[in-house]
């Protein structure tokens, strides 16, 4: 019986205790309600306001180089590795010269070829050119020995003939006679044909000079081929083009790669040499905020990699084109790091970028909440004396970060402006054609969205 009565007790209590939590909470919701109902006054100050433009990129080095070999083999040596710093003019990779000695000594003997075919075109030339000057004064000789003597014996077969009809010679010295002239007149006839043969001799000397130039063309190709192969063996040692970085090495030593100039691929990239003595952000900004962008803006840079660490950069190249992506349209904005980062961000990192695209110091501020927009334009609730209802006032609003906005005219320092709970203005009575309070929350929001999207009027 009394567990009974004590438990009655203690259920009692209990409900006492929830009706007073309930009425407890009831008149804290009320009186939260009734403070909400209350409009709140902010001050018009005088401050710092920036406007900035946010967006995402990643770091780049100042130029990559891709080293390639000219030269095609087997990598003999690599003396430096991923990470490792490269002076201009150090050797980054050997390879095996077996291939281009062999190509060398191959040219070699083919220009000592040619070099002997021309020589040998000059000797000919000079003898063809002997061949002119004595076969000339020979023949011609030759030629006047013959006349004279066909005309002596042509001379003495007439006297024979004469002695013969007088019966003074006998038949057989007339046909010694005879068989001489026939014999002087052959002489002749070869002497002449030899003289026209010299006509041939000078064309003869010009089909030598000929071959000439063409052997000295050949030996000028030949040498050209052997410059050729003795740079392709030079090309088998690589060396630095410039100051860097290597970032990456896809070889090692042994690997077979094929040469950058004769292979159709492109040939084997050896290494990659970056220049890391500047830094560069490539970031795309959305084409809304475009053109708050422009060249020698600071900016402000910060990584994940580096958490509380801040970096100074500035806007050296906005795009002139924009890239369109699912339909959405930015451009490329480059931005390079300030020499604190230089030595602390590294290529491919992501980077976030706050883009100061203007800068305003003490100017009058209002934040974005308190500025609303109808068909007069942008305007406050200025306060009241008693602080419970606002007159309109309109305002000319400048550069905005989002959160605050610029006033350049319509307020003073000091001035107060309502946050109401209840938008009372013509808006809400329907004296601008918006309807109910559902027309000012429109205009709040046109407001928000014309401040937001153009950074105020300027």
């Amino acid at each position: 019986m009394k567990k009974f009565v004590v438990f009655l007790i203690l259920l009692a209590a209990c409900g006492a205790a929830a009706y007073w939590y309930q009425q407890k909470q009831a008149a804290a919701t009320q009186e939260a309600e009734q403070q909400s109902d209350k409009p709140r006054l902010i001050l018009v100050e005088r401050k710092t306001i920036d406007l900035r433009v946010s967006t995402t990129g990643k770091v780049v080095s100042n130029l990559d180089v891709e080293i390639k070999s000219k030269a095609s083999g087997q990598i003999t040596r690599l003396p430096f590795d991923v990470s490792d710093k490269i002076t201009s003019g150090d050797l980054l990779c050997q390879l095996d010269p077996v291939d281009e000695l062999r190509n060398v000594a191959q040219r070699q003997a083919q220009l000592q070829a040619t070099r002997a075919r021309l020589e040998q075109a000059t000797q000919q030339l000079r003898i063809a050119q002997a061949d002119v000057d004595t076969g000339t004064s020979t023949a011609l000789a030759e030629l006047d020995s013959a006349q004279v003597k066909y005309r002596e014996i042509q001379g003495r077969l007439e006297r024979t003939q004469d002695l013969y009809r007088k019966r003074v010679v006998s038949s057989e010295e007339l046909d010694i006679l005879r068989s001489d002239a026939s014999a002087a007149e052959r002489a002749l006839t070869q002497a002449r044909v030899r003289i026209t043969e010299l006509q041939n001799l000078p064309r003869t000397v010009e089909l030598r000079k000929q071959d000439i130039i063409l052997n000295k063309t050949e030996v000028t190709r030949a040498e050209i081929d052997m410059e050729n192969v003795e740079q392709r063996l030079k090309e088998t040692k690589i060396y630095a083009p410039m100051n860097g970085v290597i970032t990456s090495r896809p070889v090692q030593i042994g690997q077979i790669i094929a040469s950058g100039i004769s292979n159709v691929g492109g040939g084997t990239t050896l290494m990659t040499l970056s220049d890391l003595s500047r830094l560069f952000i490539d970031a795309s900004v959305d084409e809304s905020d475009i053109g708050k962008i422009r060249e020698k803006q600071k900016a402000v840079i910060t990584a994940d990699a580096f958490p509380g660490q801040r970096f100074t950069g500035e806007v050296v190249r906005v795009a002139a084109k924009g890239v369109t992506n699912s339909n959405v349209v930015t451009f490329e904005v480059k931005m390079e790091v300030g020499e604190a980062g230089l030595d602390i961000l590294k290529p491919e990192m992501t980077a976030n970028v706050e883009i100061q695209a203007e800068r305003r110091e003490d100017v009058l501020v209002l934040p974005n909440e308190t500025i609303q927009y109808g068909k007069t334009g942008y305007y406050v609730l200025l306060a009241n004396d008693d602080s419970t209802s606002g007159v309109r006032t309109k305002i000319e609003p400048g550069i905005t970060d989002g959160l605050n906005t610029e006033v350049k005219s319509g307020l003073s320092e000091g001035d107060q402006v309502l946050i109401p709970s209840s938008i009372q203005s013509r808006w809400s009575r329907g004296e601008d054609n918006a309807g109910s309070s559902g027309g000012m929350s429109r205009g709040m929001r046109s407001a928000a969205y014309r401040l937001g999207s153009s950074g105020g009027r300027r």
